[in-house]
Protein backbone atom coordinates (compact mmCIF):
# COMPACT_ATOMS: atom_id res chain seq x y z
CA UNK A 1 0.00 0.00 0.00
CA UNK A 2 1.18 3.67 -0.97
CA UNK A 3 1.35 5.56 2.38
CA UNK A 4 1.93 9.37 2.65
CA UNK A 5 2.62 10.29 6.12
CA UNK A 6 2.83 13.43 7.62
CA UNK A 7 5.04 13.94 11.34
CA UNK A 8 7.65 11.11 10.24
CA UNK A 9 10.46 12.23 11.74
CA UNK A 10 8.62 12.29 15.57
CA UNK A 11 8.72 10.25 18.03
CA UNK A 12 5.84 8.26 17.32
CA UNK A 13 6.86 8.50 13.48
CA UNK A 14 10.14 6.67 13.44
CA UNK A 15 7.76 4.09 14.62
CA UNK A 16 5.21 4.10 12.20
CA UNK A 17 7.50 4.37 9.30
CA UNK A 18 9.96 1.57 10.61
CA UNK A 19 6.97 -0.72 11.03
CA UNK A 20 5.34 0.58 7.51
CA UNK A 21 8.94 -0.65 5.60
CA UNK A 22 9.04 -3.93 7.45
CA UNK A 23 5.20 -4.63 6.39
CA UNK A 24 6.22 -4.12 2.42
CA UNK A 25 4.46 -0.48 2.33
CA UNK A 26 5.85 2.10 0.12
CA UNK A 27 6.28 4.99 1.86
CA UNK A 28 5.80 8.64 1.32
CA UNK A 29 6.81 11.38 4.02
CA UNK A 30 6.27 14.99 4.52
CA UNK A 31 9.29 16.93 5.29
CA UNK A 32 10.19 19.97 5.60
CA UNK A 33 13.49 20.77 6.39
CA UNK A 34 16.78 18.79 5.03
CA UNK A 35 16.97 17.16 8.74
CA UNK A 36 13.49 15.74 8.45
CA UNK A 37 13.93 14.73 4.98
CA UNK A 38 17.69 13.06 5.93
CA UNK A 39 15.56 10.94 8.85
CA UNK A 40 12.26 9.82 7.05
CA UNK A 41 15.39 8.74 3.97
CA UNK A 42 17.02 6.58 6.56
CA UNK A 43 14.02 5.18 8.22
CA UNK A 44 12.50 3.82 4.59
CA UNK A 45 10.52 6.41 3.48
CA UNK A 46 10.74 8.75 0.65
CA UNK A 47 11.00 12.14 1.33
CA UNK A 48 8.77 14.67 -0.39
CA UNK A 49 9.20 18.94 0.54
CA UNK A 50 6.31 20.34 2.32
CA UNK A 51 4.89 22.56 5.44
CA UNK A 52 1.94 21.95 7.42
CA UNK A 53 1.69 25.77 7.92
CA UNK A 54 1.96 26.30 4.06
CA UNK A 55 -1.08 25.49 2.00
CA UNK A 56 0.59 25.91 -1.35
CA UNK A 57 3.75 23.57 -0.71
CA UNK A 58 1.48 21.02 1.16
CA UNK A 59 -0.94 20.70 -1.77
CA UNK A 60 2.06 20.13 -3.98
CA UNK A 61 3.29 17.48 -1.96
CA UNK A 62 0.38 15.67 -1.52
CA UNK A 63 -0.25 15.72 -4.98
CA UNK A 64 3.45 14.61 -5.85
CA UNK A 65 3.19 11.76 -3.26
CA UNK A 66 0.52 9.99 -5.57
CA UNK A 67 -0.51 7.53 -2.48
CA UNK A 68 -3.37 5.78 -1.55
CA UNK A 69 -4.07 6.61 2.08
CA UNK A 70 -2.68 9.73 4.37
CA UNK A 71 -1.48 8.80 7.32
CA UNK A 72 -1.52 12.18 9.88
CA UNK A 73 0.76 11.32 12.67
CA UNK A 74 1.34 15.81 13.18
CA UNK A 75 -0.41 16.99 16.16
CA UNK A 76 -3.86 18.20 15.57
CA UNK A 77 -3.40 21.35 18.14
CA UNK A 78 -1.95 23.79 15.66
CA UNK A 79 -4.96 24.87 13.35
CA UNK A 80 -3.70 22.86 10.38
CA UNK A 81 -6.43 19.93 10.01
CA UNK A 82 -8.28 22.18 7.31
CA UNK A 83 -5.16 22.70 4.87
CA UNK A 84 -4.23 18.99 5.58
CA UNK A 85 -7.82 17.84 4.55
CA UNK A 86 -7.81 20.18 1.57
CA UNK A 87 -4.60 18.87 0.43
CA UNK A 88 -5.73 15.19 0.80
CA UNK A 89 -8.86 15.55 -1.17
CA UNK A 90 -6.91 17.41 -4.02
CA UNK A 91 -4.60 14.59 -3.99
CA UNK A 92 -7.37 12.29 -4.77
CA UNK A 93 -6.43 10.09 -1.80
CA UNK A 94 -9.55 8.63 -0.75
CA UNK A 95 -7.98 7.16 2.93
CA UNK A 96 -6.88 8.97 5.87
CA UNK A 97 -5.89 7.84 9.34
CA UNK A 98 -5.41 10.41 11.80
CA UNK A 99 -4.03 10.32 15.20
CA UNK A 100 -5.64 12.64 17.52
CA UNK A 101 -5.58 12.09 21.11
CA UNK A 102 -7.46 11.45 24.63
CA UNK A 103 -6.43 14.40 25.97
CA UNK A 104 -9.69 16.31 24.46
CA UNK A 105 -12.16 14.42 27.00
CA UNK A 106 -10.54 16.35 29.79
CA UNK A 107 -12.80 18.69 31.56
CA UNK A 108 -10.27 21.48 32.03
CA UNK A 109 -10.38 24.29 29.99
CA UNK A 110 -7.10 23.34 28.40
CA UNK A 111 -6.44 25.73 25.07
CA UNK A 112 -5.42 23.19 22.75
CA UNK A 113 -8.84 21.15 23.35
CA UNK A 114 -10.82 23.27 21.19
CA UNK A 115 -8.73 23.02 18.81
CA UNK A 116 -7.85 19.62 18.64
CA UNK A 117 -11.94 19.00 18.55
CA UNK A 118 -13.27 21.14 15.79
CA UNK A 119 -10.07 19.26 13.82
CA UNK A 120 -11.77 16.18 14.52
CA UNK A 121 -14.82 17.26 13.77
CA UNK A 122 -13.39 18.87 10.29
CA UNK A 123 -12.04 15.50 9.37
CA UNK A 124 -15.58 13.98 10.33
CA UNK A 125 -17.37 16.09 7.53
CA UNK A 126 -14.44 15.49 5.17
CA UNK A 127 -16.06 13.02 2.69
CA UNK A 128 -12.90 10.93 3.35
CA UNK A 129 -12.65 7.62 4.61
CA UNK A 130 -11.15 9.08 7.85
CA UNK A 131 -10.38 7.08 10.63
CA UNK A 132 -9.48 8.70 14.23
CA UNK A 133 -6.99 6.94 16.56
CA UNK A 134 -6.67 8.31 20.56
CA UNK A 135 -3.88 7.34 21.84
CA UNK A 136 -3.05 7.86 26.06
CA UNK A 137 0.03 9.13 27.32
CA UNK A 138 2.52 7.59 24.86
CA UNK A 139 6.16 6.07 26.53
CA UNK A 140 8.20 3.50 25.32
CA UNK A 141 11.84 4.79 24.36
CA UNK A 142 14.46 7.42 24.68
CA UNK A 143 13.11 11.35 23.94
CA UNK A 144 9.31 9.66 25.01
CA UNK A 145 8.78 12.80 27.01
CA UNK A 146 7.10 11.35 29.47
CA UNK A 147 8.13 8.19 31.38
CA UNK A 148 11.57 8.30 30.14
CA UNK A 149 12.42 11.65 32.69
CA UNK A 150 10.88 9.64 35.23
CA UNK A 151 13.25 6.58 35.02
CA UNK A 152 16.37 8.72 35.27
CA UNK A 153 14.83 10.82 38.23
CA UNK A 154 14.21 7.38 39.76
CA UNK A 155 17.64 6.32 38.92
CA UNK A 156 19.09 9.06 40.24
CA UNK A 157 16.82 10.51 43.58
CA UNK A 158 16.72 8.80 46.65
CA UNK A 159 14.03 10.96 48.38
CA UNK A 160 10.84 11.79 45.50
CA UNK A 161 7.94 13.74 46.60
CA UNK A 162 4.59 12.93 44.50
CA UNK A 163 1.36 14.97 43.81
CA UNK A 164 -0.85 13.41 46.09
CA UNK A 165 -4.68 12.63 44.27
CA UNK A 166 -3.60 11.89 40.98
CA UNK A 167 -6.14 9.75 39.13
CA UNK A 168 -5.59 6.33 37.43
CA UNK A 169 -3.22 6.27 34.19
CA UNK A 170 -3.02 4.28 31.49
CA UNK A 171 -0.02 4.67 29.38
CA UNK A 172 0.38 2.79 25.70
CA UNK A 173 3.88 1.76 24.39
CA UNK A 174 5.09 3.58 21.07
CA UNK A 175 5.26 0.75 18.93
CA UNK A 176 1.85 -0.14 20.21
CA UNK A 177 0.41 2.57 18.96
CA UNK A 178 2.52 2.57 15.58
CA UNK A 179 0.86 -0.80 15.07
CA UNK A 180 -2.99 0.33 16.03
CA UNK A 181 -1.61 3.22 13.38
CA UNK A 182 -1.16 0.48 10.41
CA UNK A 183 -3.95 -1.23 11.28
CA UNK A 184 -6.35 1.39 10.67
CA UNK A 185 -4.82 1.98 7.35
CA UNK A 186 -4.77 -1.27 6.38
CA UNK A 187 -8.21 -2.09 7.25
CA UNK A 188 -11.31 -1.00 5.09
CA UNK A 189 -14.12 -1.29 7.93
CA UNK A 190 -12.06 1.03 10.27
CA UNK A 191 -13.41 3.65 8.21
CA UNK A 192 -15.42 6.38 9.95
CA UNK A 193 -14.54 5.06 13.63
CA UNK A 194 -12.58 6.87 16.10
CA UNK A 195 -10.74 4.61 18.19
CA UNK A 196 -8.98 4.86 21.66
CA UNK A 197 -6.22 3.32 21.77
CA UNK A 198 -4.92 2.75 25.48
CA UNK A 199 -2.38 0.62 28.04
CA UNK A 200 -4.08 -3.27 28.71
CA UNK A 201 -5.61 -1.75 32.22
CA UNK A 202 -5.59 1.65 34.16
CA UNK A 203 -3.46 2.29 36.95
CA UNK A 204 -3.34 3.85 40.23
CA UNK A 205 -0.50 6.45 40.39
CA UNK A 206 1.33 4.97 43.13
CA UNK A 207 1.55 1.56 40.98
CA UNK A 208 2.60 3.15 38.05
CA UNK A 209 5.73 4.88 40.27
CA UNK A 210 6.27 1.21 42.24
CA UNK A 211 6.72 -0.54 38.37
CA UNK A 212 8.86 2.36 36.68
CA UNK A 213 11.22 2.21 40.02
CA UNK A 214 11.19 -1.44 39.82
CA UNK A 215 12.27 -1.62 36.19
CA UNK A 216 15.33 0.89 37.50
CA UNK A 217 16.26 -1.14 40.45
CA UNK A 218 15.24 2.12 42.72
CA UNK A 219 14.49 2.19 45.98
CA UNK A 220 13.07 5.81 45.95
CA UNK A 221 11.18 6.62 48.74
CA UNK A 222 7.77 8.71 47.59
CA UNK A 223 6.67 10.95 49.78
CA UNK A 224 2.94 12.27 48.58
CA UNK A 225 2.71 15.97 48.81
CA UNK A 226 -0.81 17.94 48.58
CA UNK A 227 -2.26 18.61 45.33
CA UNK A 228 -3.01 22.39 46.21
CA UNK A 229 0.61 22.77 47.72
CA UNK A 230 2.01 21.22 43.95
CA UNK A 231 0.13 23.21 42.01
CA UNK A 232 0.85 26.70 43.55
CA UNK A 233 4.85 25.49 43.48
CA UNK A 234 4.35 24.95 40.01
CA UNK A 235 2.98 27.76 39.18
CA UNK A 236 5.58 29.67 40.68
CA UNK A 237 7.99 27.97 38.84
CA UNK A 238 6.48 28.89 35.49
CA UNK A 239 6.27 32.25 36.12
CA UNK A 240 10.63 32.21 36.33
CA UNK A 241 11.40 29.74 33.84
CA UNK A 242 11.50 30.72 30.53
CA UNK A 243 11.04 27.34 28.96
CA UNK A 244 8.80 25.13 32.13
CA UNK A 245 9.00 21.52 31.84
CA UNK A 246 6.33 20.67 33.87
CA UNK A 247 3.03 23.13 33.83
CA UNK A 248 0.15 23.51 35.92
CA UNK A 249 -2.06 22.07 33.53
CA UNK A 250 -0.33 19.04 33.18
CA UNK A 251 -0.28 18.58 37.09
CA UNK A 252 -4.32 19.12 37.22
CA UNK A 253 -4.79 16.66 34.29
CA UNK A 254 -2.76 14.13 36.19
CA UNK A 255 -5.13 14.38 39.10
CA UNK A 256 -8.15 13.41 36.56
CA UNK A 257 -8.50 9.32 36.05
CA UNK A 258 -7.61 8.14 32.41
CA UNK A 259 -9.34 5.49 31.96
CA UNK A 260 -10.37 4.53 28.07
CA UNK A 261 -12.06 1.33 26.54
CA UNK A 262 -9.76 -0.54 23.83
CA UNK A 263 -12.28 -3.20 23.08
CA UNK A 264 -13.20 -1.71 19.56
CA UNK A 265 -9.67 -1.08 18.63
CA UNK A 266 -8.68 -5.23 19.70
CA UNK A 267 -12.18 -6.46 17.92
CA UNK A 268 -11.64 -4.03 14.99
CA UNK A 269 -7.50 -3.59 14.35
CA UNK A 270 -6.19 -6.63 16.21
CA UNK A 271 -5.44 -4.58 19.11
CA UNK A 272 -3.29 -5.96 21.73
CA UNK A 273 -1.33 -3.54 24.10
CA UNK A 274 1.50 -4.89 26.35
CA UNK A 275 2.01 -4.60 29.68
CA UNK A 276 3.03 -1.70 31.25
CA UNK A 277 5.74 -3.52 33.47
CA UNK A 278 7.06 -5.13 30.11
CA UNK A 279 6.71 -1.92 28.46
CA UNK A 280 8.42 0.01 30.85
CA UNK A 281 11.33 -2.48 31.49
CA UNK A 282 12.03 -2.53 27.86
CA UNK A 283 12.29 1.19 28.20
CA UNK A 284 14.44 1.37 30.60
CA UNK A 285 17.03 -1.29 29.01
CA UNK A 286 16.85 0.79 25.82
CA UNK A 287 18.05 4.02 27.82
CA UNK A 288 20.44 1.68 29.64
CA UNK A 289 19.13 2.60 33.36
CA UNK A 290 18.06 -1.16 33.50
CA UNK A 291 19.75 -3.46 36.99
Amino acid sequence: MRLLVTGGSGFLGEYVLRAGAARGHELTALARSRAAAAKVGWLGAQPVRGDLADPGSLAAAFEAGRCEALVNLASLGFGHAPAIVAATKAAGIPRAVFVSTTAVTTTLPAASRTVRLEAEQEIRESGLDWTILRPTMIYGAPGDRNLSRLLVLLRRTPVLPVPAGAGLQQPVHVADVADAVLAAAERPGAAGLTYDVAGPAPLSFAELLRTAASAVASRTRFIPVPMPSVVAATRGYELISRHPRIRVEQLRRLAEDKVFAIDAAARDLGYAPRSFADGIAAEAMALRLAA
